[in-house]
């Protein structure tokens, strides 16, 4: 499908005419809720980090059992397979191809940990093939596969939820509805930012064989085809638009999403961005280690930064989100929060640290939701990760372009022809946006 066609037929929900005939697992109850004692056999995709943890969470839970691991990494996956017997669990059969995976009749759900890039055709494969589906943040690598993403659970009525855990704890709850009992006055600013200063520079290094059981071509998927460089693999994905888009989508959607809910927002009206490789000029990476973001909204503006290789952010946090009132500011991190009055207009609120494990927390949350089948109870649903990643691309999207951009959204288009040219990733190689 070609572009201008696609962002068309995108611009509604797309429930189609008829659904993909599903083959029903015989432990999966499709039609009805699950009671707590049935066991939901899940598999993992992508497990080399952050799908890993997503699956040591899951299977915290009672009558949850992984029988089925992935990766195109031979060395990851043979690790992980220790991982899962160490930790007492059962051995579960291996995989280097996804697709085997969701021909089996006995996974009832799968975790997608794969880098950014690959999320949104593993996840509408999974869908298609009647699968429940933890997603990692960013949804998407893109707006259009955000949208494609949400058209497919509509489609296919799964469940998902995105690894946005922070929506699962207390303290982050407790602030939004501090924020929203309107004591802060009217909030005209928010701020939300990430200061890494743990990470620095990637030295530039040549192009390689890949190693000794890695299946490469796999592993780039719908990516423009290159030489396999050590820089751009594993954990370094992160800093390359081939598969990813940087800070603004790694950190981004995590507080930005916060910065969201308190306000009720959504998209904004207007986005621009400055920055740039101001750190670390010469080094391998392609994404922005300094930005600054604006989005406009209705009566306020949220604005994120972020930096690499520097601590002291706003506040002296190194992440957070600040919703500033004419009253009172509440500062909020994955620590906990605060409020902080304009002198002689409200009580201080002092720190109130988190309570809980959040990963933990999301991942039963999405476990019950699969017994339910109430999609209402995620904490984090699709629309939900597909709203800040495609706010977090707009970030994105306004830097790359250097321009001032504004928003349609009764078309999900900008008013620029040339941003719109960045709404919808490349495919390569015989991949092609899926058509829902």
């Amino acid at each position: 499908m070609k572009r201008k066609e696609f962002l068309g037929s995108s611009a509604g929900i797309l429930l189609g005419a008829g659904m993909q005939t599903m083959i029903p697992s015989p432990l999966r109850a499709l039609g009805r809720a699950r009671t707590p004692s049935d066991q939901i056999n899940i598999a993992a995709i992508g497990i080399n980090g952050q799908g890993w943890s997503d699956l040591m969470a899951s299977l915290k839970e009672p009558n949850v059992h992984c029988v089925a691991l992935c990766d195109v990494d031979q060395h990851v996956l043979t690790r992980r397979e220790a991982d899962l017997v160490k930790a007492g669990f059962p051995k579960a059969d291996t995989y280097s191809d996804y697709r085997k995976v969701l021909d089996r009749r006995d996974v009832d759900a799968v975790i997608i940990g794969t880098p950014d890039h690959w999320h949104c055709l593993i996840m509408t494969d999974a869908a298609k093939a009647g699968k429940d589906i933890y997603v990692e943040k960013p949804v998407g690598n893109s707006i259009v596969e955000c949208k494609t993403m949400v058209d497919a659970q509509v489609k296919y009525n799964r469940v998902v939820q995105v690894g946005q855990w922070q929506r699962s704890q207390q303290h982050f709850a407790d602030a939004v509805a501090f924020v929203q009992s309107g004591k802060l006055g009217k909030v005209r600013l928010v701020k939300a930012w990430a200061y890494i200063g743990w990470k620095h520079a990637v030295p530039v290094q040549p192009d390689s064989a890949p190693p000794v059981g890695v299946d490469y071509t796999t592993w780039l998927g719908p990516a423009q085809n290159r030489p396999f460089n050590l820089n751009r693999f594993h954990f370094n994905f992160r800093w390359y638009w081939d598969y990813a888009g940087g800070l603004m989508t790694d950190w981004g959607v995590h507080l930005l999403d916060y910065a969201l809910l308190g306000m009720n927002a959504h998209t904004p009206k207007s986005i621009m961005a400055s920055g740039g490789k101001l750190a670390y000029p010469d080094d391998a990476e392609e994404t922005p280690d300094t930005l600054t973001t604006i989005y406009e909204y209705e009566g306020f503006n949220i604005q994120w930064e972020h930096t690499i290789g520097i601590n002291n952010g706003n506040y002296n946090k190194d992440h957070g989100i600040a919703y500033i009132g004419e009253n009172g500011m509440l500062i909020l991190n994955r620590e906990g929060w605060e409020v902080i009055p304009e002198k002689g207009k409200m009580e201080a609120v002092t720190w109130q640290p988190k309570v809980d494990d959040g990963l933990i927390l999301h991942a039963r949350n999405f476990l019950q939701a699969v017994r339910s089948r109430n999609m209402g109870d995620l904490k984090a649903p699709i629309q939900v990760g597909a709203n800040v990643a495609t706010v977090a691309q707009m970030g994105n999207i306004a830097y790359r372009t250097g321009k001032k951009l504004y928003w349609d959204n009764a078309s999900l288009r900008f008013t620029d022809e040339a941003a719109n040219h960045l709404l919808a990733a490349p495919y390569h190689n015989g991949y092609s946006i899926p058509t829902i």
